[in-house]
C-alpha cells in the first residue's frame, strides 16, 4: 500500500503554545485516509514539526502502508531525516530517533520538501490543534483537496501585486572585528570576531531563535561570518552551510588600510572608486562584479530554498547588494546605506519577480 504523509507543526512564540497536524493520503487516488492533530504544550516549532511527522508515520503504519512519501515544509526535518544534516540540538535527537525507528518499518520511504502553500491541509490541522489547546473555537475548514491537484494556489496579491510565497532572506551582518573597530578595509582578510563581536553574534542568535520555520543558515566562508553564522545555526537547530557568493568585496591592495591610507596611496583611483561602481581597487574587484556575484548566489539560494525563510550571514557590500536587488534600486544605494555590525535586515523575493524590503539595519537585539 502506497501512501503520502504530509505533516506540519507550529509554535505561537517559538517557544510557545504548540501543536501539530498530519494527514495520510492514498498515493494513487489522493483520498484522505487518516488525520492526526494534537496540542503539545509549550515548546518550539521544530519539536512540533517532528511530532507531526511521528504522528503521520504512526498513522501510516497503522493503515498497513509499505511505501511512504513524506512531504513537509520543514527544511530542517526533511534534511535531517534524509541524513544530509546532523541532528545537534538535544531536543531534536530523541524525536529524530523515534521518527527513524518508525521509518525503518516501511519497505520504502522518501522525503520531499514542499513550500508552505502546498502543505495547507497539515498546517490547518496544526492550527486547529493549537486553537483547541488554547480553548479557541476554530473556524470551519474548507474541504481539503487531494494530493497532486492544483488546489494549492498562489497567495492573493497585496497592493504591490506580488503573488506566490516569497523566499524570505534574514540578512545578518557579522559581529564586530578588530578591523571594524579601527575602520580598516576588511574584505577577504580572514579576521576573527572581537569579544564584543562574539557577544553580538550571541544576541543575534537569541533573537533569530524565536523566528519560526527557519529552513537554513547560510554564511560567507570567511571566519567572522562563519563564527556569527554558527552561533545562529546552533540556536536555531540547523546545519550551517557556506556560499562563496556571499563573500565580501576583494579590496586588493587596500585590504587592511584605513580610508585615509587608501586615499594617500591612490588618490585619483580612490576618488573614482567612490563614485563609480565599475571601478576596482588595485588588484581587487569592483562593486559591479560583487553585485553580479551576489545575484548568482541569491538565485542559487532561491532555487534551493524557494518559499522558505533563511538566514544569510554576510558582509556590508553583499547585504547592500541584496537590498538593492529587492528595492530595484541603482548603485548609489551602496554609498547611501549604513549597516552596523550584527544588524538585521529583511528582504523577500517572490516567484513572480517582485520583491519587498521589510527591515533595514535593525540592532534592537544588541541593546
Amino acid at each position: 500500500m502506497k501512501v503520502t504523509v504530509e505533516a506540519d507543526g507550529g509554535s505561537r512564540g517559538n517557544p510557545g503554545p504548540a501543536g501539530y497536524g498530519a494527514v495520510v493520503f492514498d498515493a494513487d487516488s489522493g483520498d484522505v485516509l487518516a488525520e492526526r492533530k494534537e496540542g503539545v504544550g509549550h515548546t518550539t516549532n521544530n519539536v512540533a514539526e517532528y511530532k507531526g511527522l511521528i504522528a503521520g508515520l504512526t498513522a501510516a503504519r497503522d493503515l498497513g502502508a509499505d511505501t511512504v512519501a513524506v512531504r513537509m515544509d520543514s527544511k530542517l526535518v526533511i534534511e535531517q531525516m534524509s541524513g544530509r544534516w546532523q541532528v545537534k540540538h538535544p531536543a531534536m535527537q530523541p524525536l529524530n530517533a523515534e521518527a527513524k525507528r518508525l521509518a525503518a518499518g516501511f519497505d520504502r520511504i522518501t522525503y520531499e520538501w514542499i513550500p508552505r502553500e502546498r502543505n495547507k491541509h497539515a498546517d490547518r490541522l496544526a492550527n486547529e490543534a493549537m486553537d483547541e489547546q488554547a480553548g479557541i473555537e476554530s473556524k470551519p475548514a474548507a474541504k481539503p483537496a487531494s494530493v497532486g491537484t492544483s488546489a494549492a494556489k498562489a497567495s492573493s496579491p497585496g497592493w504591490t501585486g506580488a503573488q506566490g510565497t516569497p523566499t524570505r532572506f534574514l540578512l545578518l551582518r557579522h559581529g564586530q572585528t578588530p578591523m571594524t573597530v579601527e575602520r580598516r578595509y576588511s574584505g577577504r582578510g580572514n579576521v576573527s570576531l572581537s569579544e564584543l563581536g562574539e557577544q553580538q553574534a550571541a544576541a543575534a542568535a537569541e533573537r533569530l531563535a524565536k523566528v519560526p520555520d527557519i529552513a537554513a543558515v547560510v554564511a560567507s566562508p570567511l571566519t567572522r561570518t562563519v563564527q556569527t553564522g554558527q552561533a545562529v545555526a546552533d540556536a536555531v537547530g540547523v546545519e550551517l552551510t557556506t556560499l562563496d557568493g556571499l563573500i565580501e568585496t576583494d579590496f586588493g591592495a587596500w585590504e587592511g588600510l584605513t580610508f585615509r591610507e587608501a586615499v594617500e596611496r591612490d588618490p585619483e583611483l580612490h576618488r573614482s572608486w567612490l563614485s563609480d561602481t565599475s571601478v576596482a581597487p588595485p588588484g581587487g574587484e569592483s562593486f559591479d562584479v560583487v553585485h553580479r556575484r551576489v545575484r548568482r548566489g541569491r538565485d542559487d539560494l532561491i532555487s534551493k530554498y524557494g518559499g522558505s525563510t533563511i538566514v544569510v550571514v554576510s558582509h556590508v557590500t553583499p547585504i547592500k547588494s541584496l537590498l538593492r536587488m529587492a528595492l530595484d534600486a541603482g548603485p548609489s544605494l551602496l554609498y547611501r546605506l549604513h549597516l552596523d555590525t550584527a544588524s538585521l535586515s529583511i528582504a523577500e523575493f517572490y516567484p513572480d519577480g517582485n520583491a519587498s524590503v521589510r527591515l533595514v539595519n535593525d540592532t534592537s537585539h544588541l541593546g
